[in-house]
């Protein structure tokens, strides 16, 4: 029995001496490895630079009034279209006491000159119908009596115009009568009823009534780095992407670039404007921010390999590993193109079908 049982222990023992033999001598085996495939493809190759800015009107006219006084009414609102000459609103005016007080004074003695004058041209006329005095005797009463009462008639419309802001003979032209000098869409409309409002002159920019702008006459205005700078040229396109408008593309023609750059946040910036070029359907609001790619060089519809895939000998050798069997690999120089970091454009050495080996990520085997 004892015997039975040691024959038992030592067996196993053997056993598993041999099993672990085996698994020792398996391990110590490389691994088979397998790399992943790659084939060419057809695409657009597009190198560009990055310019950030926003989307502004390239006319957006501010208009004031040209008297002072209070917003008696509003016509327009933000978002609505206008044309030349469409009223925006109306100022009351509120007449300066001191500016009151002359015309008021100015139309008293304009109207004392002119009783004074009628009394005289009555006076002249009796005589001058009973042959009394000649006509060039009686002339010049006549005249003074004319223009007595074009003295009242101005000094009353003065009057008028600084109570008033408008005249009796002017009415359609009135300056209280605030209208848009261009077409366009109403942006802002900064006041409301009841505001007061300071006229635009010599020594002061005035209040702003309305923002208006063209909206289908759009530029984008961004800044791009000194290093990338030299890079660009008027007359490029650009692709904007705009943050509050997903999934959609605009187009854009760079138009200006600045000869000047400014410092901002430790770098140097040079300002750039760009052509918006918006289809039918299109709609940009003023001011969104936007990205620009600026088109530096394009290849549409090249074949490409993504830029890990190639290899490098020397300062000129470029090639690829072309799969020629199971796992087996031969290595093939290629013509380079463009590229713009990511892909990179093959002009020769490889077709559309060839199978290319992902050289920097093999795939091991368990």
């Amino acid at each position: 029995m004892k015997k039975t049982i040691f024959v038992i222990l030592a067996v196993a023992v053997v056993g598993l001496l041999g099993y672990t033999m085996v698994f020792l001598y398996g391990k110590s085996q490389d691994k088979p490895v397998s790399y992943d495939t790659e084939r060419p493809m057809v695409t657009d190759i597009i190198r560009k630079t990055v310019a950030t800015g926003s989307v502004l009107p390239r006319k957006e006219i501010e208009i004031k009034p040209v008297v002072s006084g209070i917003i008696n009414e509003i016509y327009v609102q933000p978002g609505q279209e206008v044309k030349v000459g469409d009223l925006l609103a109306r100022v009351k005016v509120i007449p300066d006491m001191v500016t009151l007080n002359n015309a008021e004074n100015r139309l008293e003695r304009a109207k004392i000159a002119l009783d004074n004058a009628k009394i005289d041209f009555e006076r002249n006329k009796k005589l001058y119908e009973g042959e009394v005095i000649s006509y060039a005797n009686f002339q010049p009463f006549d005249l003074a009596r004319r223009n007595a009462q074009a003295e009242f008639d101005g000094a009353q419309d003065a009057l008028q115009i600084i109570k008033e802001g408008v005249s009796s003979k002017n009415k359609a032209a009135a300056n209280t009568l605030i209208r848009s000098t261009i077409k366009g869409m109403v942006l802002d409309v900064p006041v409301e009823v009841g505001n007061s409002v300071i006229e635009v002159n010599n020594f002061n920019e005035g209040t702003t009534i309305a923002s208006i702008a063209d909206m289908s006459d759009l530029i984008f205005e961004g800044q791009v780095d000194e290093s990338e700078v030299g890079k660009i040229k008027e007359g490029m396109e650009l692709i904007l992407t705009i943050g509050a408008i997903e999934n959609e593309e605009f187009k854009a023609i760079l138009e200006y670039i600045s000869p000047k750059g400014l410092e901002e946040n430790g770098a140097i910036q040079f300002e750039i404007k760009a052509a918006v070029d918006l289809r039918d359907n299109q709609f940009i609001r003023a001011g969104y921010s936007a990205n620009a790619n600026v088109v530096l060089d394009r290849r549409d519809q090249v074949l490409a390999v993504n830029e890990g895939l190639v290899q490098y000998e020397g300062d000129s050798v470029t090639f690829v590993e072309v799969r020629t069997g199971d796992q087996t690999f031969e290595k093939r120089r290629v013509e380079l193109g463009l590229s713009d970091g990511i892909i990179v454009e093959i002009l020769s050495g490889v077709s559309e079908d060839d199978e290319l080996k992902k050289w920097n990520r093999p795939i091991v085997q368990k």
